[in-house]
């Protein structure tokens, strides 16, 4: 279908069209690299000038790597609404609607697939255990080319996983350990090796710290990492601070990634300005790195077939949207991704938590008062003004705080749709519902305090150590 010439293109989105141009170049790159027979390089080389063409008839400028169109929505006079879309980038996460962000609008502006039905079916299978929960209730809700990576995984190939954090702050929060439980679950089921990325380099870029102390902030929250019960022999945690320069396949990865890279391009994925210092716009370049088997040398044995996949909110896809156009220009396989969903602040879902306000989320150092005191206090309910029009008319668990965080954190769906029921018909008030939340997360916090006292320096040392993993390759 991709290569057929009579397809009518007019009926593509921008955003199929600049997939199409996309996938043509790819062809055309690989076609060259075989050192195909010259008519056949030759007419898909005209295809691609065709797609390219319609690209920029549709959207009114020119196809650039990388950077996919905007995605207006349509109202039904055919105009466009912008004022009410949503906003996400790697930064900043605001929308206008009190459910939160629109992620099925989000999965066709970012170009991702949604995690549908038979995709968790074949998790499923391919495992032989029940799918995590973020799964069953749609909190990793995209991806791209999981398909892939259950067809590897089915023929006995393997791949790694990798995902990250930005050390902003001594203390995480909640919100901060979504991605670390769930790959920590991915790791299990498939038995996996996993690369974590300690960004402590963008922080000094982007926040008012010295190097030292983003280090430091990295070291601290590596413990919150590690509390989550990683496996030392199949886990390596890194600083960029600190390994970059040691590891010459990441660094060569690094420049690889740069060479593929324009300014413009960067401008356009990320919203960087002119007055952004240099180091912002390379940045990208060192998120991108870990998706290569060999910034590992020590881990894959120098291979670079190895595919990657990455869990991780989709407010990072920016960054793998560019992974993934450069990676065939380079020889490396596409990482493939799997996206969440954002953990809501206390005060609603209109933005995700901010480790700057500590009254926005409940942080893995609160005590059991404090987590007490912030949910009762600052928890944005769905109920009603009063018992009697609550017990009438019912809460809304689509904006209630407390209703979304039992989603994240209460493993029994019975429970949970039990729990829904009762809110939505008025049987369950809004107290009660903290309740049920307060003695859900007091001993789960709890708990991941008591992991983390065992986590000590040289526990961390093990884990920040490059080193060859439990795993043959």
């Amino acid at each position: 279908m991709a290569d057929s010439p009579n397809c009518d293109l007019e009926s593509l989105s921008p955003l199929q069209l600049f997939e199409r141009v996309t996938k043509q170049g790819e062809k055309v790159r690989a076609l060259k690299a075989e050192k195909a027979p010259k008519d056949e390089i030759d007419a898909a080389v005209r295809m691609l000038l065709s797609f390219k063409l319609s690209y920029k008839t549709a959207t009114g400028q020119d196809y650039q790597a990388g950077l996919p169109p905007r995605d207006l929505v349509l109202m039904n006079n055919g105009t466009t609404k912008e004022e009410d879309e949503d906003f996400v980038d790697p930064w900043t996460v605001q929308t206008s609607n009190a459910k939160g962000v629109d992620y099925d609008k989000l999965i066709v502006r970012f170009g991702s697939s949604k995690i549908d039905t038979d995709l968790i079916n074949r998790i499923e299978k391919a495992i032989g255990q029940k799918p995590h929960r973020f799964l069953r209730r749609g909190i990793f809700f995209s991806h791209r080319d999981m398909d892939q990576i259950l067809d590897a995984y089915e023929n006995k190939k393997s791949f790694y996983l990798y995902t990250g954090r930005g050390p902003s702050s001594q203390a995480m929060h909640l919100g901060h350990l979504i991605p670390f439980i769930f790959t920590k679950w991915l790791q299990e089921v498939f038995d996996v090796p996993l690369v974590i990325q300690l960004t402590d380099d963008e922080k000094y870029l982007w926040k008012d710290l010295t190097t030292e102390k983003a280090y430091e902030y990295a070291r601290e929250n590596a413990k919150d990492i590690i509390a989550c019960g990683f496996d030392v022999n199949k886990t390596f945690i890194f600083s960029d601070l600190d390994y970059l320069g040691t590891s010459t396949g990441f660094y060569k990865n690094i420049v690889k990634v740069q060479k593929h890279v324009t300014f413009n391009q960067v401008k356009g994925i990320f919203g960087f300005t002119d007055s952004d210092c240099i180091g912002k716009i390379s940045f990208p370049a060192i998120q991108a790195a870990p998706s290569f088997s060999s910034s590992f040398p020590q881990i894959f044995n120098g291979k670079e077939n190895i595919q990657c996949l990455i869990p991780c909110a989709i407010d990072q896809d920016p960054y793998f949207r560019m992974t993934r156009d450069v990676a065939p220009r380079i020889g490396q396989p596409k990482p493939a991704l799997l996206h969440s969903v954002f953990f809501p602040a206390l005060q609603g879902a209109q933005t995700k938590m901010s480790a700057s306000d500590p009254n926005s989320s409940i942080f893995l150092t609160d005590t059991p008062k404090q987590i007490k005191t912030k949910i009762n206090k600052h928890a944005f309910s769905g109920g009603r003004d009063t018992i009697e029009e609550h017990r009438k008319y019912g809460g809304n668990c689509d904006v209630d705080v407390s209703f979304m965080y039992l989603t994240f954190f209460l493993e029994d769906d019975d429970r949970l749709e039990q729990l829904k029921q009762a809110y939505t018909s008025g049987a369950l008030l809004t107290g009660e519902l903290k309740k049920v939340l307060i003695e859900t997360l007091q001993p789960l916090i709890a708990a991941h305090q008591e992991r983390r006292k065992q986590v000590t320096d040289e526990v961390v040392k093990q884990f920040m150590t490059p080193r060859k993993l439990a795993f043959e390759f």
